[in-house]
């Protein structure tokens, strides 16, 4: 049974809960990053390079019996964390629920408030890379 974008998004926002302060949150999302799908090495060019992040992230997508499948790899492992809790949210959903979600667990686990502007600009960049390749895939 595939499991809710917002049932995943509630599952993080109470993994965030249990951590007093942001030291301990940015731990967690460098955790969240080892366990991330790595992209293919042969994936990391300039076409599935996202454009507007800091640090060098590649994104790729697959579609497959109709969900979305993504990977992705980056330099920095903060970046990285970051967007393996996008990819952990959004990954094997049907374009139609990645282009129709709000991803409110961004700002209720204070993600929003405590990147700085550049990779505030990178996280957003990340996510309309996601919803992009979501679109593609709409026939």
């Amino acid at each position: 049974m595939n499991i809710s974008i917002d049932t995943l998004q509630n599952e993080i926002i109470e993994e965030f809960e249990l951590f007093d302060d942001w030291m301990d949150k940015y731990e967690h999302i460098v955790e969240m990053g080892k366990n991330l799908p790595v992209i293919n090495t042969e994936m990391k060019t300039d076409e599935h390079l996202i454009d507007g992040c800091q640090s060098k992230v590649w994104l790729a997508a697959r579609l497959e019996d109709g969900k979305v499948h993504f990977t992705a790899d980056s330099d920095a492992i903060i970046t990285k964390g970051i967007v393996s809790l996008l990819i952990r949210v959004l990954s094997n959903h049907s374009p139609a629920e990645i282009l129709n979600t709000d991803l409110y667990m961004i700002d209720r686990i204070g993600l929003a408030t405590h990147l700085s502007p550049t990779r505030s600009n990178g996280l957003l960049s990340m996510i309309n890379k996601m919803k992009s390749y979501a679109k593609a895939f709409i026939h």
